[in-house]
């Protein structure tokens, strides 16, 4: 490739970059803002300190589509954070803390997710975001959340929130069994597998949300995590689930953020374009 072929490429790179995600749009970031009401934060001093999210999102764009985003960390740890790949993409992303083993147990994790996520539906589009575009997304422990909160609507609709407002499910190598950390609260051994009613699994309904699920490569994640995320493919499928997907990335270990990021944006971006069809 000569040089004058090398620098039309870039020029034309250049401008469809500039084009998709123009530089005139502007951000802010909002930090440890309560979730829960005041009420609530006064009557439990971990919820105080825990239970808070970030927010970053356009300020001079309206109608924006938002991905709240669990963190990983087995449930026991881990801190929210506002992934630097989902930044200046035209998108609002709403990064959540909750409880953490041992000081909570179960079900205190879906309750705070599912709070912040009710959070995001009550306040995004005071800040220019459309409510009909709201994505629920996190990494492993994050995942199982995700995948939770969209599938057993009670935790959602404790806060008059159906889950099928949810734009789309997003799951990276998250369980589909009920989760280990919960399993270890019962006392029951990592490697018995209990598909109870904490389990995602429990939970298939034809009438979800969009769900794109994505693990890393079957023979270097997490013990059996492709294989449970295959299984809920599946039966989604046989339960009438007419928009669920498995990907997974081969060469690559459990929960990958790198190439997964560019999957979450596509991902939102197809399911945006279906709702203006």
């Amino acid at each position: 490739m000569n040089k004058q072929t090398l620098c039309i490429l870039l020029i034309l790179f250049t401008g469809l970059v500039t084009s998709a995600f123009p530089e005139d749009i502007r951000y802010a970031t909002k930090e440890n803002i309560h979730y829960y009401s005041d009420a609530v934060n006064r009557s439990d001093s971990y919820i105080n300190e825990r239970c808070v999210l970030d927010i970053y999102h356009p300020t001079n764009k309206n109608g924006f589509a938002t991905v709240v985003w669990f963190h990983g960390g087995g449930l026991k740890n881990g801190n929210k954070r506002i992934p630097n790949r989902l930044k200046r993409q035209g998108i609002a992303v709403v990064a959540v803390n909750y409880r953490l083993y041992p000081k909570a147990k179960a079900p205190s994790y879906l309750e705070d997710s599912a709070a912040a996520v009710a959070w995001t539906f009550k306040n995004i589009e005071s800040l220019g975001g459309d409510a009909k575009k709201i994505f629920v997304s996190g990494s492993s422990a994050g995942g199982y959340l995700t995948t939770m909160i969209g599938l057993d609507k009670r935790w959602l609709s404790a806060h008059d929130i159906d889950a099928d407002s949810i734009a789309g499910l997003i799951p990276l190598a998250g369980q589909m069994l009920t989760h280990f950390t919960v399993r270890e609260e019962q006392g029951i051994d990592s490697t018995t597998m209990v598909i109870d009613d904490l389990a995602p699994l429990s939970h298939l309904r034809s009438n979800a949300p969009p769900i794109l699920l994505v693990t890393g490569d079957r023979e270097q994640e997490m013990l059996g995590r492709y294989e449970e995320n295959a299984y809920m493919y599946r039966m989604l499928k046989v339960v009438g689930h007419r928009d669920v997907r498995l990907l997974e990335l081969d060469g690559y270990g459990h929960a990958p953020d790198e190439p997964f990021f560019p999957l979450l944006l596509k991902e939102v971006d197809r399911v945006v374009k279906l709702m203006k069809d």
